[in-house]
């Protein structure tokens, strides 16, 4: 299983970025794909998650109305769309892949894709 990450970069206060996560290496019908990130000096922390099949979808509150995840079945890929950004949004975003149910600990997830960094400047 490959998880290939991009899209991250650096943009302003209030700017926007979508990540895409690429995902490779078997069917993932009974995965769900989660978005995590940590900043230096601070824990993985959960962003959002997706099921590949069905229309389930969570997110961390400090991101709700501000980010979207989405998926594309046909292309393998999820993105997460980052609109008003902030600058305690910046860190190194990563997906990742589990089966079975969404979950927020980073711990529950079997395979990561590399990072991507984030950084909003103020």
């Amino acid at each position: 299983v490959q998880l290939q990450a991009f899209g991250g970069g650096l943009v302003q206060a209030g700017g926007s970025l979508r990540l895409s996560c690429a995902a490779s290496g078997r069917t993932f019908s009974n995965y769900v794909m989660g978005w995590f990130r940590q900043a230096p000096g601070k824990e993985r922390e959960f962003v959002a998650a997706i099921r590949w099949i069905g229309s389930r979808i969570y997110y961390a509150d400090s991101v709700k109305g501000r980010f979207t995840i989405s998926r594309d079945n046909a292309k393998s890929t999820v993105y997460l769309q980052m609109n008003s950004l902030k600058p305690e949004d910046t860190a190194l975003y990563y997906c990742a892949a589990k089966l079975g149910s969404a979950t927020m600990s980073p711990g529950d997830y079997d395979y990561w894709g590399q990072g991507t960094q984030v950084t909003v400047s103020s």
